[in-house]
């Protein structure tokens, strides 16, 4: 099953890599990883998406809390929550194809964000699946380059993932 594990961690050098480890020296996979700094200084927001049976995930969650750099964690998947991913592709847009391109973009409440005379870059942001059936719409008018975020998540409702 699929897990969404937010993370609060130390903002000090070296905290990503040792997260990355504990998940590769146990085996783990790593399906997705965003990190940025808090509204505290001091701290980074991690989410990693990674799949696994309940006990997987415990035990994941438990090596993690062994983590010098870990304040807290929260397996989003638990509760209600929000998440999104946000891509940036670029296609190629020549004669017909730039209509079609236009009229998707529309479709998927994407954005050109720039566009030249043989292209168009755009911004999607949505759940992973909304980005994932824009690209298999997309796949026909020739794309050149894609970059995907990772997910970023947050609970619902008062729910926060705070110290």
């Amino acid at each position: 099953m699929r897990h969404i594990i937010a993370i609060l961690l130390e903002n000090e050098s070296g905290a990503l890599s040792r997260v990355a480890n504990m998940f590769s020296a146990r085996g783990f996979n790593i399906d997705s990883l965003t990190v940025a700094p808090t509204e505290d200084d001091t701290l980074s927001r991690m989410t990693v998406v990674t799949r696994g049976s309940d006990d997987i995930i415990e035990q994941i969650t438990k090596q993690l809390h062994k983590l010098v750099e870990v304040v807290k964690l929260s397996d989003l998947t638990e509760g209600r929550h929000i998440e999104r991913e946000m891509m940036l592709i670029k296609v190629r847009a020549v004669g017909d194809a730039r209509e079609e391109v236009a009229r998707l973009v529309d479709i998927f409440r994407a954005r050109v964000i720039d566009v030249t005379d043989t292209t168009y870059a755009i911004e999607v942001t949505g759940t992973g699946e909304k980005l994932d059936a824009f690209l298999e719409a997309i796949r026909g008018v020739g794309i050149i380059e894609v970059a995907r975020s990772g997910v970023s998540g947050i609970a619902r409702g008062e729910k926060a993932l705070r110290v």
